[in-house]
């Protein structure tokens, strides 16, 4: 995987800047748009809204949205905006097929390694034998009578299912990509890799504020839950932005957005029968995840492979990623 020189580009000039009119507009927008939309869930029952299904996919898009108007309004970039934003070109095809491999087996390795060892760690208790808690669950959701799969074709089943599950929910993960690997991120870079995936993965944590307050995802509503999605969203926003950065694609981090929100309920497909696992620990997004997902960036890291900018295919070849025109716009 080790790349030659050729390959990379070092960090963007000195003389390139960040254009913070757009990225201020960008995150205004991103996260507004979000409360927005987010507005009925609050007025009314709030997840428990009969609209909660069609409003949190459609908040999804709302980085999109802001992204597709601060790059026609405030003309960042000013050209080449399919490369600026990681959607073309599409090779070389070696490459990105070994990064899209990868965007789709390491979230879930990452998943299943925080239940694995908050089972460990005793902060949940699992059945990996006769998947018990799955059982109860199924069996709750089951009509009595009705017949029944063994739990071991049931389990299977699921694992087998998550390729699939993986590209249908990277059709809703390309909403947030878009904005936040595909825009923010490439236009925070003059800052560094690192202050660029960092202050990406943040922004990218407070955006889920409307739905967080609400018990979102660690069934805490308060400043407390909003913390611990920041966290994970800083600790997966460094995968995701490696993606985007090494591979000069969007396109794996948007599968590995969609691999995660696949495999995002597994400890509850592997916890004991009676058991109801504290997600803010064992969680997808939880604190365990951070410590997998921090030993998963070391491994990169001491790889060499967290490169200091992205392959030169991802940038215009007369022009940095990120620069300014002597009249003040972003190229």
């Amino acid at each position: 995987m080790t790349a030659d020189r050729s390959e990379t580009v070092a960090s963007p000039a000195p003389a390139a800047r960040v254009p913070w009119p757009a990225v201020v507009a960008f995150a205004l927008l991103a996260c507004g748009l979000a409360w927005l939309v987010a507005l009925p869930l609050w007025l009314g029952d709030g997840l428990a809204s009969p609209l909660a299904p069609l409003l949190l996919p459609l908040m999804m898009f709302t980085p999109a949205v802001a992204a597709v108007l601060v790059t026609f309004v405030f003309r960042v970039p000013r050209r080449d905006r399919a490369r600026f934003l990681g959607l073309w070109p599409l090779r070389p095809a070696g490459r990105l097929l070994l990064f899209l491999a990868l965007a789709l087996i390491v979230p879930v390795v990452v998943v299943a390694a925080t239940a694995l060892l908050s089972g460990a760690l005793g902060l949940v208790r699992l059945d990996l034998v006769s998947f018990s808690g799955f059982a109860e669950q199924v069996a709750d959701a089951t009509p009595a009578g009705a017949p029944t799969l063994p739990i071991a074709v049931l389990v299977v089943a699921q694992f087998a299912a998550i390729p699939v599950g993986a590209l249908i929910n990277s059709v809703l993960a390309f909403g947030e990509e878009l904005g936040w690997r595909g825009w923010l991120q490439t236009a925070l870079l003059p800052l560094g890799t690192w202050p660029a995936l960092l202050l990406t993965g943040a922004l990218w944590g407070l955006w889920h504020a409307p739905v967080i307050l609400l018990g979102y995802n660690f069934g805490r509503a308060d400043v407390v839950g909003l913390l611990l999605m920041v966290g994970g969203c800083v600790f997966w926003g460094l995968l995701l932005g490696w993606l985007r950065l090494r591979s000069a694609s969007l396109w794996p981090a948007v599968l590995a957005h969609g691999s995660l929100n696949a495999v995002g309920s597994l400890v509850l497909v592997l916890a004991a029968a009676g058991e109801t696992p504290d997600l803010a620990w064992a969680g997808a997004l939880g604190v365990v995840s951070w410590v997998v997902l921090a030993v998963v960036i070391a491994v990169i890291v001491l790889m060499r492979q967290f490169r200091a900018g992205a392959p030169a295919a991802s940038r215009p070849a007369a022009a940095p990623a990120v620069g300014t025109s002597s009249e003040g716009e972003v190229r």
